[in-house]
């Protein structure tokens, strides 16, 4: 059989180039289509096609002439903040875009799909861990985009012979140095990130959002999951898409929830020079917690987090900050 053929939409960005190169290493065919509005030509791995999601036409003409097995689809708009300001923009883009991609894939005979959704069409936890049934009430419009998507990919599995499965992620991080792929955003909103450039002295100190959460420390416990990890999450989705299963939605997160101060703290570990932080009110919509109950796509895929020690991922994240490519 011969390798998988890929097509990456959204595949300069963070996460769709490092799934890339992860495909790659297994013989994987890929390439990726991009407006590079917020992703970086120097990540692509394979060739780009420069387009917009929203453009049905070229999108079915590259996925004909690639003759591509399936897609994997990570390009959004992805500020929380910036949804709230500007909801029409994020259902246009999230929304619309993901429809325009599923029309294309009609047209072009391409019916296996990975999607790239979130844990924030969960809302604020009613408990913890967050398993796969836990009720779905987003607090933003930019959670409320995906879990659009999610209920639209659920009708075209069962309705259009879509082969469909959405990885409903946690705290991406990390990085893959070894191939000169990290993160690079405009703004930059994640906190390993922003941690590891205010210790390197490339940013003013970090603004340390609430210490009266009801938490081990006081501060915000989240997920952090190794991009390494999302990226073998999607590989074995794809396998299983295009082996015949229909497809289902599985969170991808350790399970492990680490606190703001204990990121901060491994920052300070892996760089031996402490994270300069100014304590600033709490910003609203922050919930305490959130952290996965990973369980489902552990006895489904048999998939299991590589990285789960927050150092190791900080350590891979300041390899990244220290020389970026771009």
């Amino acid at each position: 059989m011969s390798s998988p053929r890929i097509l990456v939409v959204g595949g300069a960005g963070y996460i769709g180039s490092c799934t890339a190169a992860s495909l790659r290493e297994r013989g994987w065919h890929t390439a990726a289509y991009d407006d590079l509005s917020t992703g970086h030509r120097e990540a692509v791995q394979g060739e780009l096609y420069e387009g917009d999601i929203r453009d049905r036409a070229t999108l079915a003409d590259v996925l004909r002439r690639g003759r591509f097995d399936g897609v994997m689809h990570f390009a959004a708009k992805s500020l929380v903040g910036e949804s709230v300001a500007r909801p029409l923009r994020y259902y246009d883009v999230n929304v619309g875009g993901t429809a325009a991609l599923l029309e294309a894939m009609a047209d072009a005979g391409v019916k296996n799909l990975v999607f790239s959704s979130t844990c924030a069409i969960y809302g604020d936890p009613a408990y913890l861990p967050l398993d796969e049934h836990h009720p779905r009430a987003p607090v933003s419009p930019y959670g409320d985009s995906k879990d659009m998507v999610e209920r639209i990919l659920a009708q075209v599995r069962e309705r259009e012979g879509f082969r469909v499965t959405t990885l409903r992620y946690f705290n991406a991080a990390g990085a893959m140095p070894e191939h000169g792929l990290g993160e690079s955003h405009q703004p930059e909103s994640h906190l390993i990130p922003l941690c590891l450039q205010a210790a390197l002295g490339q940013r003013p100190p970090l603004a340390l959002f609430g210490r009266d959460y009801e938490t081990r420390d006081g501060t915000c416990v989240r997920d952090y999951i190794h991009v390494r990890d999302l990226a073998s999450a999607h590989l074995l989705a794809m396998e299983r898409l295009l082996a015949g299963d229909p497809g289902d939605a599985y969170n991808v997160g350790t399970g492990l929830g680490t606190t703001v101060l204990e990121v901060i703290e491994s920052v300070g570990r892996v760089l031996g020079a402490p994270v300069p932080y100014a304590d600033a009110d709490r910003r609203p919509g922050d919930a305490a917690g959130l952290y996965a109950d990973p369980s489902k796509i552990r006895a489904a895929l048999g998939w299991e987090p590589e990285h789960t020690d927050i150092d190791g991922i900080v350590t891979t994240a300041a390899a990244w900050a220290k020389a970026p490519r771009y």
